[in-house]
């Protein structure tokens, strides 16, 4: 079987790649990873932040189940913020629904569901059962924002509904699990909006430059970044977990695919 796990940045993979031995692919300018767990085969895809970048990554990824790679599965993976209370750093959540920010034109409606078998899994693993997950194109920086969107949904990230999207519409069951980085009552120490590089990355350069702004926010910061750092290795241990108890069913066969694309 072949299981897709999507990451939005390296640092949110890095500590599954330390727990188990990746080799790296080069395809057509993706940064893939691959491992082989018994009959499992695990592609990891980063992305990039944003909607935009997870759409045409998977929009690539495509392109590869074009040439008979198919997965069976997609898992949405990576950090994701609280909306609401209850959740802390760390926390793994696998949210039942997905909502968009901005509706899209080739949708009826701005929300979708995960595959409930994928999902239950994940909970008998562990994972807090978040109802819903908020897909948006920006981070949450102040916690008045979170507040404002905490009527929609428990937590918020910037690919989930994207990744979900592109992964059905191949043929695969597709899930969300990913692990807190931030509470509900926590305004993020600097705008990292303003910190993203051309290839969608956070950049170091940037960031340097919004700490320069206020330097007194340096603690907070360095705060942040040692809850994403916990939130990533608890992440890592799940994910080696969950992925090797994957449930076989309902997979899709091959001509099945192609005949409703």
């Amino acid at each position: 079987m072949r299981v897709l796990v999507t990451f939005a940045v390296d640092a949110e993979f890095a500590p599954w790649r330390k727990l188990r031995r990746f080799r790296w692919i080069d395809y057509d300018g993706l940064n893939l990873w691959r491992t082989d767990i018994g009959d499992l085969e695990i592609t990891v895809l980063v992305t990039g932040i944003g909607t935009q970048a997870a759409a045409q990554a998977m929009g690539l990824m495509m392109h590869m189940a074009d040439d008979n790679r198919y997965f069976d599965v997609c898992i949405s993976s990576g950090l994701a913020g609280a909306l609401q209370g209850g959740l802390a750093p760390g926390d793994i959540i696998a949210p039942q629904d997905l909502i968009a920010e901005v509706q899209h034109a080739d949708l009826r409606s701005d929300r979708l569901k995960v595959d409930g078998e994928l999902r239950k899994q994940a909970l008998a693993a562990g994972a807090t059962p978040a109802d819903c997950l908020f897909t948006t194109d920006r981070v949450f920086v102040k916690a008045s924002h979170k507040q404002s969107c905490s009527s929609r949904a428990q937590s918020v990230d910037m690919e989930s509904f994207d990744i979900v999207k592109e992964a059905s519409a191949w043929g695969a069951r597709a899930v969300v699990v990913r692990a807190i980085s931030d509470t509900a009552d926590e305004d993020l120490p600097i705008n990292f909006n303003l910190t993203l590089s051309k290839k969608n990355e956070i950049s170091l350069l940037k960031v340097l430059r919004e700490l320069a702004k206020n330097p007194l926010v340096l603690p907070a910061l360095l705060r942040f970044g040692r809850q994403s750092r916990f939130a990533a290795r608890r992440l890592a241990h799940f994910l080696d977990e969950y992925v090797q108890n994957v449930p076989v069913s309902g997979q899709v066969d091959l001509s099945q695919r192609m005949a409703s694309r």
